[in-house]
């Protein structure tokens, strides 16, 4: 069994000279880690930033897609285009929340391979996401395969 470690800094860049005396202490962020672009966080109302709920989503709809390219180049399938709209939805009930609806709606293009085999290779991908794997709630996922000429 292998393992890989992964670390992060998250520093709170909201501070406006007063900290958190008031209710309307700043919320931002710089989410950074070794040799990465640093990434500008906020809360999920706020604009200008990633709040924690994209970057989850985005994280589900990026692990999914490189198993399924990892999936259809071991398997002849040849993709040229991948987009994938993906959406959660937050339900707060009380001071408790959790993402919900986690869904996944791709439109890949292929130049080789079998239309049937990308399809079932999306859903193999599906069972392989680890990231999608540890949440509490099932991610749904669609796809939409069409040939398109080689890019």
């Amino acid at each position: 069994m292998g393992s890989s470690e992964f670390s992060t800094t998250l520093t709170w860049v909201g501070n406006d000279g007063t900290g958190t005396a008031t209710r309307s202490y700043g919320k931002d962020g710089e989410l950074a880690a070794e040799g990465r672009p640093t990434i500008p966080t906020t809360p999920p109302d706020s604009p200008g930033g990633w709040s924690p709920e994209h970057l989850l989503l985005g994280s589900v709809s990026q692990c999914h897609m490189l198993w399924f390219l990892h999936l259809c180049a071991r398997n002849g399938v040849v993709v040229e285009t991948y987009e994938d709209s993906a959406s959660c939805r937050l339900v707060v009930e009380g001071s408790e929340g959790s993402l919900r609806d986690v869904t996944l709606r791709a439109r890949v293009g292929i130049s080789a391979g079998a239309v049937s085999t990308a399809e079932e290779l999306f859903s193999v991908a599906g069972e392989k996401c680890y990231v999608a794997r540890s949440l509490a709630e099932p991610v749904h996922h669609s796809v939409d395969v069409s040939v398109v000429n080689p890019g």
